[in-house]
């Protein structure tokens, strides 16, 4: 900072040097030493530059497939193909096509905000100003592909674009194009969002008058959707619906960007918890009568914290992290916090459970062992008729495990080291299977549209589920108290008492266990994760030694 003070006061009028020089402060820069001590460690001022090059040199010569900073990462995973290949998801000669898109980077979606009255403009703007333009543009000789809208996203409000950054810093047109953006980005006139991110939102059908709870809300993209559709009737003389969106977040960081990407919408209906969501409380309201309620949703968005595979396009690290160990350390954690959620939600409800993981152990697992445990008052929603042009396949009722050393494992034949292993991992019967419906579960591949992957399951609460009827019949009827409240307080205590350990187990756990040959979930162990599988779900902002306090 001396250095850099003295070389422009040399460039000074002497007069202003002779003023600067009775004020002190010249005296102070000329006298600064050369070496400074900052933290107990002594940095040399000069020559940072040439040692910072001179370090660059070395790593190159050491590491020659290190650009800059950052080492190139090798797209390849031997135990990733040979599970994928063994699980028979990805239909028949798809398979190169399907491991050369993922290999590729994810092309930029962003869409425009549907709850402001000037998203129609926006469009407008961005269609004569921009996508004219950019028709038959060439950069170096090379053609740049035009924005397209995402063919299954109502009213031409979401787009896709094919552009690098190196591409866009040498157009002036794409440059001025990408400062747009960043501005309506700033101001909420549009959001970037993954295109099959965008789908859960949409498969809810949120109304102004729902009550809305997203469980695993962070960052905010599904979240900023949703308050979108609540606000999706406002006039200029109304924009206060009825309904209500509670975003919560196990990770408190997580949850300050969670408010940053809303504020930008500035909603009154919306509220942010911090809370671990497989055990998230009951909440309580007051209607005009001054009368106390607990509040049951109308809509419930699991977006769960997964293995995250489908998003090997945009988040490469994953190549070389992934383990087929992953899905069933995280199926327990899933299997919670979508049983947490029916019970959140009111009867004729809905529920989105989604992950952005492929593995069947995250996914179809999940929805079989939830759906045998909940004896039908849980279905799952036939949703093939629902946003035509979206290229989706059928969920799959046979899937294999394999043990994080690549080996397939059976329920039968598990080795002491996988015992730890969850029975609900495990496929059902073939008659089981039947019965859940589990092809009307949706997965999106990444080859079939240039998205990511995803995996989506509508489910339709018919009734109240099988142990929140039974603590509704054995709660006494308190005088004073409306039955709303007595459901509400039901609800806690099932929520309390599932999370109980094996050396207690829980009574109503016991009552409504389902007498199925399928495996059921072990409703006393819903609190604990033992072993490996406990440390892998508690890095996913899980905190599971907290899942044994009264949630109510």
């Amino acid at each position: 900072r001396g250095q850099k003070f003295t070389s422009q006061l040399s460039r000074r009028p002497i007069r202003q040097a002779l003023v600067l020089l009775r004020r002190g402060a010249l005296r102070v820069c000329l006298k600064m030493p050369r070496r400074k001590r900052h933290s107990g460690l002594e940095v040399n001022i000069g020559g940072r530059r040439e040692k910072k090059a001179r370090r660059q040199r070395n790593r190159k010569e050491k590491d020659p497939e290190k650009e800059g900073n950052y080492r190139t990462i090798l797209k390849e995973n031997a135990l990733f193909e040979k599970y994928y290949q063994g699980q028979d998801l990805i239909p028949e000669g798809e398979w190169d096509q399907f491991m050369s898109t993922i290999r590729e980077n994810l092309p930029v979606t962003f869409r425009i905000t549907g709850t402001r009255s000037l998203a129609e403009s926006v469009r407008g703007c961005l269609e004569q100003r921009f996508f004219a333009e950019l028709s038959g543009l060439e950069v170096e000789g090379e053609r740049v592909p035009p924005p397209q809208p995402i063919p299954w996203y109502p009213t031409r409000l979401a787009w896709q674009l094919q552009l690098s950054r190196k591409v866009i810093r040498k157009s002036p047109l794409l440059s001025k194009f990408h400062a747009f953006l960043v501005r309506e980005n700033e101001q909420g006139n549009i959001s970037r969002q993954e295109a099959v991110s965008m789908i859960p939102p949409l498969l809810l059908d949120v109304q102004p008058w729902h009550k809305v709870l997203d469980m695993c809300a962070a960052p905010g993209s599904k979240t900023a959707q949703l308050i979108e559709l609540l606000h999706a009737e406002d006039t200029p003389t109304s924009s206060i619906p009825s309904g209500v969106v509670v975003a919560n977040d196990a990770d408190n960081r997580r949850c300050y960007m969670l408010v940053h990407q809303a504020k930008r919408l500035n909603s009154p209906s919306f509220m942010v918890t911090n809370h671990d969501a497989s055990v998230f409380p009951v909440l309580y309201y007051h209607d005009h009568a001054d009368i106390r309620h607990p509040l049951y949703y109308d809509r419930v968005l699991c977006d769960v914290p997964c293995s995250g595979d489908g998003t090997l396009r945009k988040n490469p690290i994953i190549w070389r992290q992934w383990n087929p160990g992953q899905g069933p350390a995280l199926h327990k954690l899933q299997l919670r916090i979508l049983n947490r959620g029916l019970e959140l939600l009111s009867p004729g409800g809905c529920l989105v459970y989604s992950t952005c993981s492929l593995n069947p152990v995250e996914d179809e697992a999940v929805i079989a062992a939830e759906l045998s445990l909940c004896r039908g008052a849980v279905e799952l929603v036939d949703c093939s008729d629902r946003l035509p042009g979206l290229k989706r396949v059928p969920g799959v009722s046979s899937w294999k495990v394999m043990s994080k050393g690549g080996v397939w494992v059976t329920a039968d034949g598990l080795a002491p080291s996988e015992r730890l292993l969850s029975p609900t991992v495990f496929p059902p019967t073939a008659e089981q299977a039947r019965e859940l419906h589990l092809g009307r579960c949706m997965r999106v591949l990444p080859h079939h549209q240039d998205s990511g992957g995803f995996f989506v399951a509508v489910l339709h609460k018919k009734e109240w589920l099988p142990w929140q009827k039974q603590l509704k019949l054995a709660a006494p009827h308190t005088t004073g108290q409306s039955s709303m409240q007595q459901e509400g307080e039901t609800a806690s205590s099932s929520a309390e008492q599932r999370t109980g350990t094996l050396d207690q187990p829980s009574r109503v756990g016991a009552v409504c266990e389902p007498e199925s040959p399928f495996p059921a979930l072990d409703t006393g162990s819903q609190g604990q994760d033992t072993g490996s599988q406990g440390q892998d779900t508690g890095s996913q902002g899980q905190d599971t030694g907290s899942q044994g306090q009264d949630t109510g």
